[in-house]
């Protein structure tokens, strides 16, 4: 059974090649990620490091919240690693301020 783009869910459409690649590889490791560090030659606190970023990365695109076209811009950048969590949060919450003050 083929599936369509748009039934592919938005956190999917939004990760990269090489995070879908460890996606990929997580699932063959059955989820060990002993033996993750070991196929990608790093410790064991170097991959929990990246997995934690791929999981929020999974949590912003999986936001069911609606958002406006700065919010969309946002998630985008954090997706692609070009701008972290914390500062994405801060910039978010600036812009909700904004745009209610000039609602009044």
């Amino acid at each position: 059974m083929k599936v369509k783009i748009e039934d592919i869910p938005a956190w999917v459409r939004g990760l990269g090649d090489e995070d879908l690649q460890f996606v990929k590889k997580l699932v063959l490791a059955s989820g060990s990620l002993k033996e993750m560090a070991k196929a990608y030659g790093v410790t064991y606190p170097t991959l929990r490091i990246r997995l934690n970023r791929l999981i929020e990365k999974v949590r912003v695109l999986d936001d069911p919240k609606p958002r406006d076209a700065f919010h969309e811009k946002l998630q985008g950048y954090v997706s692609e690693g070009k701008l972290d969590l914390k500062m994405a949060k801060l910039l978010l919450k600036d812009h909700k301020r904004a745009v209610q003050e000039i609602k009044e």
